[in-house]
């Protein structure tokens, strides 16, 4: 398999990782490649994230670095296996790697936090507000491009429908909030989203914890039951 040409955030993550627990337990990549029974070629390879490599292979090379940590371990193993291209993969050739790996990385967060001072923050963007954004862009896209980055601004809000959505926290300048990109209706319609999925984030951090204070839910079945033999 030939080495990819554009590795995602993910590929490069595992591979700098891999790279670093090896300087830092002082193996050459000579070495490394012995212990894996491959040309020398292919370890800087796998460290950039061009070549993939197996979470058996991780696990080897982790344990003759001395790696202190299991958990980071079984987390880079467990990257190693990830087979399934995700939704995005679908605009990979035709919209900038960058957004994919937003993408990407969005999916796998468990918590997300950004600061932005000229508009509202992506995954919080109304379609009709998002093509305002995009509209004002310079040099200004092509309407393919305009078409595939809307589609995919959209589909990134999808991280919240998960069944445990990350920890979601924007800081939002005050300059964004009264832009006026795309007239008053859509700015109406923007701000009032932004209203509704502030208070969906805490209704669900209540959802949360009364779900901590609730009985499992083999108990909840015979409490149930107890209170129709009550009846």
């Amino acid at each position: 398999m030939p080495p990819r040409s554009t590795p995602t955030a993910r590929q490069r993550r595992l591979g700098s990782e891999l790279r670093r627990l090896r300087e830092e337990s002082g193996t050459s990549v000579g070495h490394a490649a012995d212990l894996l029974g491959v040309d020398r070629t292919r370890i800087p390879n796998i460290e950039s994230g061009r070549i993939g490599v197996s979470a058996e292979r991780v696990r080897t090379l982790a344990g003759h670095y001395g790696c202190p940590d299991p958990e980071l371990v079984d987390l880079l193993a467990a990257m190693a296996r990830e087979r399934d291209k995700g939704w995005w993969e679908q605009h990979r050739g035709t919209l900038p790697p960058g957004l994919l790996d937003i993408c990407e990385l969005e999916h796998h967060a468990v918590g997300l936090h950004t600061a932005v001072t000229t508009h509202i923050p992506g995954l919080l963007q109304t379609e009709a507000h998002a093509r305002a954004v995009f509209g004002v862009a310079d040099p200004p896209l092509a309407e393919p491009e305009l078409q595939g980055r809307l589609a995919l601004r959209m589909a990134r809000r999808q991280v919240f429908a998960r069944e445990r959505p990350p920890l979601y926290e924007a800081v939002v300048h005050e300059a964004a909030l009264r832009m006026r990109l795309g007239g008053p209706g859509v700015v109406r319609e923007q701000l009032e989203h932004v209203l509704a999925q502030s208070e969906r984030e805490r209704y669900r951090g209540l959802l949360e914890r009364l779900r901590a204070l609730a009985l499992p839910e083999a108990a909840s079945r015979d409490f149930i039951r107890t209170v129709v033999r009550d009846l």
